[in-house]
């Protein structure tokens, strides 16, 4: 670390989480570098300096990288006034990482989401220029046929902005029409739901 690291990628390095979210912290001056309050993500850290973020030293941790089987019923955040959280279903030898999810599922949604501690790697995957395709598999309120899917697939208009997937298909299972897979180049809150419901659609699951 003898040329510094920036400050936003060295607190994602200590699990504050993605480089988005560190960068808040940073504009709420929350953090301070050897006593003072530094608001530029840019500012680099050298080697020996002392980093707070609310009071507390912060340091690079060993980073860790971990795959979770969502249930429904809990939330995507590290904490929740009113829910459940996923970091709730950790082992108690695990939370100790400081790990956070990386993306969101909602509440009643279920399915794979990865946990980490390593910013670095959260913001690659969540930002499109990473290329990860996000697969959703839906169980719809009714049947769909083929002209249905292709307008889903078409593009969607979403608060003033048209949401296409990178593709939309209906699958095999039973019951027939009513279960579709949904591939999207990048998340946006509650997107596949909002997108089924201008179809005048609704996710049983």
């Amino acid at each position: 670390m003898s040329e510094g690291v920036r400050l936003n990628r060295y607190l994602a390095m200590c699990g504050l989480g993605a480089r988005r979210k560190v960068e808040e912290i940073i504009a709420a001056g929350r953090v301070r570098v050897d006593g003072k309050v530094v608001l530029m993500p840019a500012y680099r850290v050298e080697e020996g300096q002392r980093v707070e973020a609310d009071g507390r030293e912060v340091r690079p941790e060993r980073r860790a990288y971990l795959v979770l089987n969502k249930p429904a019923g809990y939330v995507c955040s590290l904490s929740d006034p009113f829910d459940p959280v996923v970091t709730e279903l950790l082992p108690e030898g695990l939370r100790s990482l400081r790990l956070f999810p990386v993306g969101r599922l909602d509440r009643e949604s279920e399915g794979l989401i990865i946990l980490t501690n390593d910013g670095d790697f959260a913001h690659k995957i969540l930002h499109p220029s990473g290329g990860i395709l996000r697969e959703y598999r839906v169980r719809l309120d009714r049947e769909i046929d083929r002209k249905t899917a292709r307008q889903w697939a078409g593009g969607i208009n979403l608060d003033g902005k048209i949401i296409k997937p990178v593709r939309v298909f209906i699958t095999d299972e039973a019951p027939p029409g009513r279960w579709v897979s949904v591939v999207l180049a990048e998340g946006i809150k509650r997107e596949v739901r909002r997108m089924a419901r201008a179809l005048v659609l609704k996710l049983n699951r």
